[in-house]
């Protein structure tokens, strides 16, 4: 059985390379009455399962913004009262490597908040 697939598929390519102008137009109106044979069932026949995945909502205020904002603010107050901690670890003279470190990750975390919170506020 694989025998006979495979000595038909080599005099299939064989013809196709002997051809080449009739293997093309084969080749187009084949994948032409496909497509037609789709749209068709597309059309006539639509599936239930089409369009299950929501498109997101753009420029709407709702629960959940809302939330991440809560969310975004606590984070931003965590990060301003660690860095308060850190202040007066530097005012006691007792900063090491490891503390200028966070200060910079801290910083650089508060400005990703602050600017994603006034990106979606536009």
């Amino acid at each position: 059985m694989i025998a006979l697939l495979k000595q038909t598929a080599k005099t299939a390519w064989e013809r196709a390379a002997k051809h080449p102008k009739k293997f093309f137009a084969y080749s187009m109106i084949f994948l032409s009455v496909s497509f037609v044979g789709s749209l068709i069932q597309g059309i006539f026949f639509p599936s239930n399962s089409l369009f299950k995945i929501k498109p997101p909502v753009l420029y709407n205020k709702s629960a959940v913004h809302q939330n991440s904002d809560v969310k975004r603010d606590k984070e931003m107050e965590n990060i301003v009262e660690e860095l308060k901690g850190l202040k007066l670890k530097r005012d006691r003279n007792e900063l090491r490597k490891e503390d200028s470190l966070r200060i910079e990750y801290l910083y650089s975390q508060y400005q990703k908040l602050k600017n994603s919170g006034s990106t979606e506020s536009n």
